[in-house]
């Protein structure tokens, strides 16, 4: 329930702070005077879109405070704790402050409970916690969307709308990605037979990684076999094996040499010590050169073996248009797509069963989303017909139906078409309400679906602009009676130009607007009985106020608002 509003520098108004109470409260004043300015105002502090001009001329910024009453809303505690969005003060009172405030730039910044949010953040909660009917309301009730979100908010199919739309998503999903799929394969078809070839023909040949260089190096060794031999056989003569004249014979002698030198000059010891490492050094690199000399032989039957498969991964390898020594990756990759296809065409049967099972589920919760609206929908449409004979069309006759939409298909909001329809006159066809010719039964129509809709949906406070206009006499009375008796349960502002509709308020507020040369403010105060009589004989008679329009202002009040 809506406590307080407070609304600073905001168009015409320099300060206005109203404090609200449970029931229905009238709101009515002078043509001009800016009625639905505190409307306006709140409509910002739920997040609605605004521009600079709201900022009251000569301002910096525009302030708006709406503070609520949540103690009896679960839905919206759940809300706030689950964006983390409650005050411990606020959260033991059992309140919620929502805040808005625009400069003169443009810069717009949102609060709830003093945490600054996003825009969006404020209009989630805002929905949660009022709804406005505007005085144009029956333009969006012509509409097929909104027909159906009326009465699903009527009939409180959250959860089963929740379903549906989960159910239809992931039938969506899966259609999808089976469409994906299917459109892959057609492209991938006309590859399919040349990597199947491709992929066996190197299968046959089952390089190994790495096998290209290492064949490289063997081909090197075996075809350089004799020279290998011959230079081998001649750096060991070098080395050792001449036994006239080699390094090691030559090295030995040196080392003689440096050995009896040491004796007379101990500081060529150094010397001593790396001549022997040498030594060392040479005999084992001579040892080291024989065991290669005895593993060389040659080999033609090998090195035929190793050109011939080379001679295959080359050939290959151009068949390819890679390197030969990448062509087991190359082989890896291919056989590696041509496996998702393989396994694409598994996925594939596999969708063709979840699509179906996923459609099914999404049916069998679409019926039961069906099932309940046209349940609901000839409950409203007793309801509804009742008020329109109440409302001064005796014969008028209301009808909600709820068919199959073939035409569209499916949607997360189910399989179902919602559409009203009206007739006015004895013996006239039922009508879709678009086609309604009068405006006057339009507007009566149009509040008797919302006042009738507006007492089972959650919204704690519901906010009536102007929805009266092209109401007079006898029905405006009804109005008033159907508008208070919403009152009884819940939170009701009723902005109205009637004074039989203005009678029927549990308080009453008057909007005035006071100019000078240089100033414009409008300003709304609370009416005690005396002064609800003045407006409500002003409302009847104009300014001149005459004792029978105070009769009749006394009667409206008392029968009505007893």
């Amino acid at each position: 329930m809506l406590l307080q509003l407070t609304i600073s520098n905001f168009a015409i108004v320099s300060f206005l702070e109203l404090d609200l109470r449970a029931g229905m409260t009238s709101i009515t004043g002078e043509t001009g005077a800016g009625k639905s300015i505190a409307i306006d105002a709140l409509a910002l502090a739920l997040g609605e879109r605004a521009d600079t001009e709201t900022v009251r001329p000569g301002a910096e910024k525009a302030d708006i405070s709406a503070r609520f009453r949540i103690d009896k809303l679960p839905k919206v505690q759940a809300w706030l704790n689950e964006q983390e969005l409650t005050e411990q003060e606020l959260d033991e009172q059992g309140e919620c402050i929502l805040r808005r405030t625009l400069t003169r730039e443009g810069r717009s910044r949102g609060y709830i409970n003093g945490t600054p949010v996003p825009l969006a953040q404020l209009k989630a909660l805002g929905a949660l916690l009022i709804n406005i009917h505007g005085q144009h309301a029956h333009q969006a009730l012509q509409k097929a969307d909104y027909q159906r979100s009326l009465l699903d908010a009527y009939a409180g199919h959250h959860q089963l709308m929740q379903k549906t739309s989960k159910h239809y998503q992931t039938w969506r999903q899966l259609t999808n990605e089976r469409k994906q799929l299917q459109d892959e394969q057609q492209q991938w078809q006309a590859q399919r037979q040349l990597l199947e070839y491709q992929v066996a023909e190197l299968n046959e040949l089952a390089l190994e990684p790495d096998e290209f260089p290492g064949l490289e190096a063997e081909h090197s060794r075996l075809a350089n076999g004799a020279e290998l031999v011959t230079d081998c056989q001649q750096a060991l003569g070098v080395l050792a094996d001449n036994e006239e004249n080699n390094a090691l014979q030559q090295l030995r002698h040196g080392l003689k040499l440096v050995t009896d030198l040491c004796q007379l000059d101990a500081r060529l010891s150094p010397v001593l010590d790396m001549l022997e490492s040498s030594q060392i050094q040479l005999e084992e690199g001579h040892s080291e050169l024989t065991r290669y000399l005895d593993t060389l032989e040659l080999d033609p039957e090998r090195l035929h073996a190793v050109e011939s498969r080379m001679t295959k991964v080359m050939e290959l390898a151009r068949k390819h248009h890679v390197p030969p020594a990448e062509l087991h990756v190359f082989h890896q990759q291919i056989a590696t797509q041509l496996s998702e296809m393989d396994s694409n065409d598994s996925r594939l049967h596999e969708l063709d069963e979840e699509v179906e099972q996923a459609k099914a589920q999404f049916l069998s919760a679409a019926e039961r989303l069906s099932q309940s609206r046209q349940r609901y929908a000839q409950s409203l449409n007793k309801q509804i017909t009742a008020s329109l004979h109440q409302l001064s069309m005796e014969h008028g006759r209301f009808e909600m139906t709820v068919t199959a939409d073939n035409s569209k298909g499916y949607s997360p909001v189910g399989i179902d078409k919602v559409e009203f329809l009206v007739s006015t006159n004895p013996g006239q066809p039922m009508s879709p309400l678009a086609k309604v010719a009068s405006g006057g039964e339009l507007s009566r129509i149009s509040l008797a679906i919302q006042v009738i809709t507006a007492q089972k949906v959650e919204t704690p406070t519901l906010i009536f602009d102007e929805v009266d206009v092209g109401v007079s006499g006898p029905t405006a009375a009804v109005v008033g009676k159907l508008l208070r008796q919403l009152g009884d349960s819940t939170q009701v502002l009723v902005i109205t130009h009637l004074p039989q509709v203005a009678g029927n308020g549990h308080q009453h507020y008057f909007v005035s607007k006071n100019s000078d040369k240089n100033d414009t403010q409008t300003q709304m105060q609370e009416l005690d009985k005396d002064c609800r009589l003045q407006e409500l004989a002003r409302l009847l008679g104009g300014d001149k106020i005459t004792e029978n329009t105070l009769a009749n202002a006394r009667e409206l009040l008392i029968s009505e608002a007893a």
